[in-house]
């Protein structure tokens, strides 16, 4: 029987190998998943055939031309899914997830970031397209459908991997399912197509959960907030009542650069001083997910945690917020934020409305010219040079958030602006990474130097 099945079903085994093995190497060369256990080495073998068997199964369903093109159209799809994965993993260090899709319109301005990331395993992956297209046209199919109970012997066959796959994950980690918050022990477990499943099947149960949400849910809610609340510090609380806030957010600045020196130069020189000067927190996590700059500014404005899944600033643009933003304005304070990019990126146009800021200054308020652009836009230094002269104007007492550009990834840099040589490591992006950092760091001396 097995032999049988083998020779006139040649070309669907076929099909389901390769995709198998394209998974599994995509699994161990595009993705940074970490591996334990040798028991967790054998569910990342087996966890794509979980999810392959049974759909490429849908074939014996077909006969002759229909079942070679339905296989064929299953392991484009499943290519694609894979290599996009990969290059989002090579820039968020994450999965897709279904809110992500809906950003698509950001991808606009990514051009550089996915040239960084594309890596010639991509053209690999669709080489065993190439030989299956070419057998499926020299060799003819099976004239006749698979017999019905050869099908329920493959979906039985299906059926006990996936369950057996399943039990191994549970055992591997208890209550498995309900790690959402962990992407990477998801598809390490069930898979990453398993994933996209169980991802779309959470979205449309929080959809629905917002849509049957009621009264109760809201007091329920408002008990948990007051609760917590804890009263500000007497001493501290008011000290700089009336004066104005400036805020800069350091685009991918990490700690680690602090102090540092390369060829016996400082790194970050600037802000070397300014910490010995002022409040250093140096016990900061950052809880920025899919959403990644504009998280950070829903965590800073709300207090509150973004999406688990997704950018907040898109799956919740529609929500009231109680923010920061419109607190201030209670106590008469002019609200605005300075980010030379465009407005629709990140849906920040309409997410600052739901915010109450008052002024978003955006590219189009700037004097942008191809000497003083790189990938994402306005240099730091013009950027922020420009924005010290636009707050002269300003109602007072303002606050005004400022986000810098040019320290983001691919980290690209003309050589006139490089204030430090290259660090010598394997990384390129490492490398570069300290040139971008160098120059924000002297971007930002340059703009406190204005604003005195």
């Amino acid at each position: 029987m097995k032999g049988t099945f083998f020779k006139n079903q040649w070309f669907l085994c076929l099909s389901v190998l390769f995709m198998w093995i394209k998974t599994y190497l995509i699994y161990k060369l595009g993705f940074d998943l970490q591996i334990d256990s040798f028991l967790q080495e054998i569910i990342l073998l087996m966890n794509p055939l979980s999810f392959i068997l049974p759909l490429f199964g849908l074939g014996l369903l077909l006969k002759g031309n229909k079942q070679r093109l339905f296989l064929l159209i299953a392991n484009l799809v499943l290519t694609i899914i894979l290599i996009s994965n990969t290059i989002f993993y090579g820039f968020y260090i994450d999965f897709i997830t279904i809110p992500v899709l809906f950003q698509a319109s950001n991808m606009g301005d990514m051009g550089s970031s996915v040239k960084e990331l594309f890596n010639p395993l991509f053209i690999a992956l669709l080489l065993d397209l190439a030989v299956l297209a070419w057998l499926a046209r020299t060799h003819k199919g099976p004239a006749e459908k698979t017999a019905s109970g050869t099908i329920k012997k493959y979906y039985a066959v299906s059926a006990g991997m996936f369950l057996f796959n399943l039990a191994l994950a549970e055992a591997e980690q208890p209550k498995l399912l309900t790690h959402s918050f962990d992407r990477e022990v998801l598809v390490k477990s069930i898979g990453l197509f398993q994933f996209h499943v169980y991802d779309t099947i959470s979205q449309t149960v929080n959809v629905s959960a917002k849509a049957f949400a009621d009264e109760d849910s809201l007091s329920t809610i408002e008990n948990y907030t007051k609760a917590d609340y804890s009263k500000p510090d007497k001493n501290k609380f008011g000290l700089a009542k009336g004066r104005n806030v400036i805020f800069v957010t350091l685009e991918s600045t990490q700690s680690f650069v602090l102090h540092e020196k390369v060829n016996g130069k400082e790194i970050t020189p600037f802000l070397n001083n300014l910490v010995e000067k002022s409040y250093n927190f140096d016990h900061f996590y950052q809880q920025t997910e899919q959403g990644k700059t504009s998280d950070s500014e829903f965590i800073v404005g709300n207090s509150l945690y973004p999406s688990l899944s997704g950018a907040v600033f898109f799956t919740k643009s529609d929500n009231t917020f109680q923010t920061m933003y419109k607190s201030l304005k209670q106590h008469h304070y002019y609200t605005s934020v300075f980010h030379a990019n465009h407005k629709r990126f990140w849906n920040r146009d309409v997410m600052y409305k739901s915010f109450g800021i008052d002024r978003f200054f955006d590219v189009d308020e700037f004097t942008v010219a191809p000497e003083t652009s790189t990938n994402w836009g306005l240099k730091d230094k013009e950027f922020l040079e420009q924005s010290a002269s636009k707050l002269k104007n300003l109602p007072q007492p303002y606050y005004s958030n400022f986000i810098t550009l040019t320290n983001h990834f691919p980290f690209e840099i003309d050589d006139k602006d490089k204030l430090i040589d290259e660090y010598d490591s394997s990384s390129d992006l490492l490398n570069r990474y300290v040139t971008t950092v160098r120059y924000e760091d002297e971007a930002l001396k340059h703009f406190i130097s204005k604003l005195k």
